[in-house]
Formats: structure tokens, C-alpha cells, sequence
């Protein structure tokens, strides 16, 4: 890549003439083979999502999230109306296409259309998502409509640095860990150091042609059993 320079000398960023805002993120259906994913509608999914999450009876899921885990059905209920409607974050509900079920949440959040640059997170898979081929596809999915579909530059995932099931998640998925900002978050009365990872338009088409050739039934049989994982297909 051309590096440019000012007049004096000083390193500046090559130019991008023809770029122009994205469109924010729509709120419409994503199909993949395993899994859909739904805008998220609390008539149609809180009575699925709050059973899904019940399976983990040690409220592990929540540990990292900065809400939950809740008394009952009517306070998720309540949070969900309260803080998962809105267009930033935008939430999606995983549909797993072989019960037709929400088993997991996951949205799009600090969206930045000038930029082109927008983050997922609030990632809650349920044990019936976790460790699932629909689970990955559903990060696909994402990832497939932000670059593809809308252009953007851009794609940020943060986790609290102490969640290693996260930061492991991140670098499958193909993310660049791009540094620790410490002491950046205070939630359920600690502290949080931020882990920050990203995947540019550049990387793209390699971590796409990995999951494609991964999603494929030529590796991924019906019922999710591999030959070889995602992270061989990204290594080769």
C-alpha cells in the first residue's frame, strides 16, 4: 500500500476519493443452512430465549454480560423491551434451523456509517448454540452482511480480558487482536479491561473463503460433524 506524506514530511492516510457513508445495518431476516437469524421480537422469541438460557443452570452465560442473569421470565422480559428494540445495538435472535428455535442473541452495536465501521457484541449462546455449527454460521452471517452486502471498512469485537472463551472465539472467527485498554469498563461492580480485536476489508476474503469452504457439506455433513475445522481452512 502507498504510503503518503504531508508537506513536511510527516506520514499521513492513503486517500480514499470515492468513499462514501454505508447504510446502517437493516433490520431484516440472514438465512444460512444451520441457522437463521431474526430481528429480535420480544413476542416471538423471549419465551424461547429465557428457556435456552435456563439449560445453563449455573448462569455461567452472564458472567461477562453486563445484564443478567435475571429472577424470572417477566425481567428479561422487561429488560429485552427495555434495552433490545433499538437500532444501535440491533439485536438478532439465532433461530437453530433444526428445532426452529431461538437459542442465542447477538446484535450489532456502535454502528458508524461515515466510517464504516460497526461492532458485534451482547453475544449470549445458550448451551444448545454452544459448540455448534450454527453458531458459527451465524457469525458469518454477520460478518457476510457487513462487508458484502454494505461495504463496510471495518468490524470490531471487545470482550472483558479475563473471558478467554471469548478472546478464544474472536481469533477463530479469524479476528486481529489489536491491543488491551485497561480499565475501561466498570459493570456489575468490577472492573473491566478491554480486549479489542477487528477484522478489516482486507482480511475479508480470506476468513470468507475459510468459513465457505468450511460450511460446505463436502466438510460439514447435515448434522454439523467436520472432516476439518475452520481453523485448518484459515491456517491453509
Amino acid at each position: 500500500m502507498t504510503e503518503f506524506r504531508s508537506a513536511l514530511g510527516l506520514p499521513i492516510g492513503f486517500p480514499l476519493p470515492d468513499w462514501k457513508p454505508c447504510a446502517a445495518p437493516p433490520r431484516t431476516v440472514m438465512q444460512g443452512r444451520f441457522c437463521r437469524l431474526e430481528p429480535l421480537d420480544v413476542a416471538r422469541h423471549a419465551d424461547e430465549l429465557f428457556r435456552a438460557f435456563g439449560a445453563d443452570t449455573e448462569n455461567r452465560i452472564w458472567t461477562y454480560l453486563s445484564a443478567g442473569p435475571f429472577d424470572g421470565f417477566e425481567a428479561y422480559r422487561t429488560w429485552l423491551e427495555k434495552s433490545c428494540l433499538g437500532d444501535d445495538p440491533l439485536y438478532f435472535a439465532v433461530i437453530d434451523l433444526a428445532t426452529k428455535r431461538a437459542v442465542g442473541v447477538a446484535s450489532y452495536l456502535r454502528i458508524d456509517p461515515a466510517n464504516g465501521v460497526v461492532e458485534v457484541g451482547s453475544i449470549n449462546y445458550s448451551p444448545a448454540l454452544q459448540r455448534t455449527a450454527a453458531g458459527t454460521e451465524a457469525m458469518y452471517l454477520m460478518m457476510k452482511r457487513v462487508f458484502d452486502e454494505l461495504g463496510y471498512r471495518r468490524y470490531e469485537w471487545k470482550c472483558d480480558d479475563l473471558n478467554a472463551g471469548s478472546k478464544r472465539a474472536a481469533r477463530r472467527y479469524g479476528f486481529t487482536y489489536e491491543g488491551l485498554f485497561r480499565q475501561a469498563v466498570l459493570y456489575k461492580g468490577r472492573n473491566r479491561d478491554t480486549a479489542w480485536f477487528a477484522i478489516i476489508d482486507r482480511d475479508w476474503p480470506g476468513i470468507k473463503s475459510a468459513f465457505e469452504t468450511w460450511l460446505a457439506p463436502e466438510n460439514l455433513s447435515a448434522d454439523g460433524e467436520q472432516k476439518k475445522s475452520l481453523s485448518d481452512f484459515r491456517s491453509g
